[in-house]
């Protein structure tokens, strides 16, 4: 035989096996939608389409489960949740061990396609393996189901949300019984669990058993929520609000009302739960054009009213994270959206004159300023990895932000990222200034005159296939840049070694020297956890004499970011 034939003979089997692996997992597919598309797939032996659906498992990590909706283990649906919940349930016992009772498991969900499918899916799976289930009463924002695990003393949470990716995608995010999400090795030992569930048909189901809770969860959550902001603040504020066509519309406005703040501005299209996302590309408030329709509504509500809001509150659309834009004559809408690092600034200072005690902490990813706000005001301060995972675990912690729009500013609450508590805390911020004749930007311009401006921005590249970000990072280490932006590189840590204050991560961190009137820089470059995008984060620093010397610090940190892209973009090929 020919080395051609015998390579068309080979072809021919490895096609085969595929079909063959896409019919076994036909045959017990519980879903009739998905078992229709991939039974269309089997029958027009669509191979390449079967083969990247097939091409492996879809991975359990420390952010759980996340990928697109579909048919096949490479995708998010009803046989992959029903395999992740076994091996969840497996490990639950295995921690509970002999004469344990009967660990309850608390279940959440998002309104985006199948979230309710899969969340009870879920509570069959418990209750089918012998522990309690009780599950939200409708879909809620993640912080509440996070609340939950430990309003209701439970083993674990598990949370069916993809946040803010795009439509198409779904999720599967997991707490244990102290109320964080799982780090190493809990993953791990779960994935293991999950790896060792046989057929389908081997896993018991409950038809009924679990629990569905009732609005009593909702409101402790919300009783806990207005707890804190401090008694007899201001409360006269006008804000707009987003819930970017997910879950944390009606949350938001009871949040608001019982806290004795007026009733938030809805931008009306994007306020009821729609999977679509219909008006956006991305619903996430960080991406370009998101906040467009915000804008609108707060012009509109000026012109009728004479009077400019004070602030608008985005949340994405499992409200875990919370956008603020403030009114800027400067700008082309009339609106600046605020970095994160910008709102985390802001929250601090807020903290701390409320007199808040304990650590302060962000991620490596993260602006400096925190550590000198709190070594101002003489608080402890942690950095931790990216991701509430990590930073919810600080020791003594009352206040953690990370520049992804995610705040956390009642640890004792909610360990976790909270939209609805920050957007209080915003709004009683913005409440206050007003009262003194003042706004939000104001007290950031006082920040930057007195610590320096510390000017961020990202460099974010999605791509299609993900071989390319690891190539990326492997060029960065291969030859290392020795300059970013016109500053020297002092140093470059790899973190993939970890540190003495870090576990490993794919990451590269390099710490810039100052020059020409900067005070020096730090950019951290790693492969995103969620989304297949290079990530790059960008930070320089750059003193100011006084206010007058405000507008010119700012262009040069501006130019500087500027630059660090263009260097990036050449030193990582992409």
């Amino acid at each position: 035989m020919s080395d051609a034939r015998r390579d068309d003979a080979r072809a021919r089997d490895s096609d085969e096996a595929l079909l063959a692996r896409a019919r076994d997992w036909l045959a017990e597919d519980p879903d009739p939608q998905t078992r229709q598309v991939l039974a269309g797939l089997v029958e027009a032996r669509a191979v390449e389409e079967l083969r990247e659906r097939f091409s492996g498992t879809l991975q359990f990590g420390t952010a759980g489960l996340r990928g697109e909706l579909g048919a096949g283990p490479m995708r998010m649906n009803r046989s992959v949740v029903i395999r992740a919940a076994a091996g969840i349930a497996a490990h639950l016992r295995e921690r509970q061990g002999e004469g344990g009772g009967q660990p309850l498991v608390v279940v959440g969900y998002d309104a985006r396609y199948k979230s309710a499918d899969f969340a009870r899916d879920t509570a069959a799976v418990m209750v089918g393996a012998g522990l309690r289930a009780a599950v939200l009463p409708s879909p809620l924002p993640t912080p509440v189901l996070a609340f939950a695990v430990r309003h209701l003393g439970a083993a674990a949470g598990i949370m069916v949300t993809a946040s803010h990716n795009p439509p198409r995608d779904n999720g599967y995010k997991v707490y244990l019984g102290d109320g964080l999400q799982i780090v190493p090795p809990a993953d791990g030992q779960i994935a293991d669990e999950i790896a060792a569930v046989g057929p389908l048909a081997g896993v018991p189901r409950a038809e009924s058993g679990w629990q569905v809770l009732g609005g009593e969860v909702l409101d402790a959550y919300l009783a806990r929520s207005g707890a804190v902001l401090t008694e007899g603040s201001p409360r006269e504020v006008r804000v707009v609000h987003t819930a970017m066509h997910g879950v944390g519309h009606e949350t938001a406005r009871l949040a608001f009302e019982r806290a004795g703040f007026p009733s938030p501005v809805p931008v009306a299209e994007q306020a009821e739960p729609d999977p679509d996302f219909s008006t956006v590309a991305f619903p996430n408030p960080e991406e370009p054009g998101a906040m467009e329709r915000a804008y609108a509504t707060a012009r509109a509500w000026e012109a009728e009213h004479g009077e400019r809001p004070d602030v608008i509150i985005a949340n994405d659309p499992d409200a875990d994270r919370c956008g603020v834009a403030v009114p800027d004559a400067a700008a082309e809408d009339g609106w600046r959206m605020l970095r994160g690092d910008q709102v985390g600034a802001l929250l601090a200072t807020h903290l701390i004159h409320k007199h808040a005690k304990g650590t302060f902490a962000t991620t490596i990813v993260s602006s400096s300023l925190l550590e000198r706000i709190a070594e101002s005001a003489g608080l402890p301060y942690a950095q931790t990895l990216t991701g509430f995972k990590w930073l919810a675990r600080v020791d003594g912690l009352r206040y953690g932000y990370e520049e992804a729009l995610g705040y956390c500013v009642d640890p004792e609450g909610v360990r976790d990222k909270d939209g609805i508590t920050a957007a209080l805390l915003v709004a009683e911020l913005a409440a206050e200034l007003r009262q003194a004749g003042r706004t939000l930007g104001e007290l950031l311009d006082d920040l930057d005159v007195e610590y320096g401006v510390h000017a961020t921005d990202q460099l974010s590249v999605r791509v299609s296939d993900l071989s390319l970000i690891g190539a990326a990072m492997e060029r960065l280490r291969a030859e290392p840049p020795t300059a970013l932006g016109g500053l020297g590189v002092a140093r470059t840590d790899d973190l993939t070694q970890g540190t003495a204050s870090l576990p490993p991560t794919d990451g590269l961190r390099y710490s810039l020297a100052g020059a020409d009137g900067v005070g020096g820089g730090r950019v951290v470059v790693r492969p995103s956890g969620t989304e297949p995008k290079l990530k790059c984060y960008l930070e320089v620093v750059v003193p100011v004499g006084d206010a007058a010397d405000l507008a010119s610090a700012r262009e040069r940190g501006a130019a500087v970011l500027a630059r660090f892209k263009d260097d990036l973009r050449r030193a990582t090929g992409l």
